[in-house]
């Protein structure tokens, strides 16, 4: 019996993308997986892996260019592979209240690799980010962490569910 091995790479500028990463790999790795972390620009191959899970940041309405990127580079070794998306960054609680459909570069990576699902968390914007915006952002008082790492988890127990019903 081998061991399924999960890639969960991500995009991030600040951080938060990454942590959610880090979750999921945990959530997979309680589980029995094998689950590796990185940053989605470090990513030379996904062909030691048999499912990616492939999260982004969203900023003004697109998906961290990382995240693109690699959905771009990897498509061809990541069709025939289960693939889930996600994406973070209200900076607000309306991911936690409703479903919020992806933004155009992740509806066309969702549909032309094929991936299971997407799902849209909440971000975190905190003091010391980098970038302009980010910083005005924080001047106007709309920063904070609104992540639910309750429902990160949980979701991250539906991936694992599925690839363990895989046969």
């Amino acid at each position: 019996m081998t061991t399924t091995r999960v890639l969960v790479a991500y995009g991030t500028t600040n951080g938060s993308t990454a942590q959610i990463a880090e979750a999921v790999a945990g959530v997979l790795r309680g589980r029995g997986l094998a689950a590796d972390v990185a940053p989605a620009r470090s990513v030379t191959s996904v062909a030691p892996y048999d499912a990616v899970v492939l999260g982004g940041a969203l900023y003004a309405g697109r998906w961290h260019k990382d995240a693109r990127r690699f959905a771009r580079r990897h498509g061809r070794e990541l069709s025939p592979r289960p693939l889930w998306l996600f994406s973070s960054g209200p900076l607000d609680a309306t991911a936690s209240e409703r479903d919020i459909p992806p933004v155009p570069g992740v509806r066309k990576a969702l549909v032309r690799l094929d991936a299971r699902e997407h799902i849209t968390f909440g971000g975190r914007l905190e003091e010391g980010a980098k970038g302009m915006v980010a910083r005005m952002i924080l001047r106007s008082g709309k920063g904070g962490d609104f992540r639910d790492f309750g429902a990160i988890e949980a979701w991250a127990g539906r991936v694992a569910d599925e690839l363990e019903a895989a046969p």
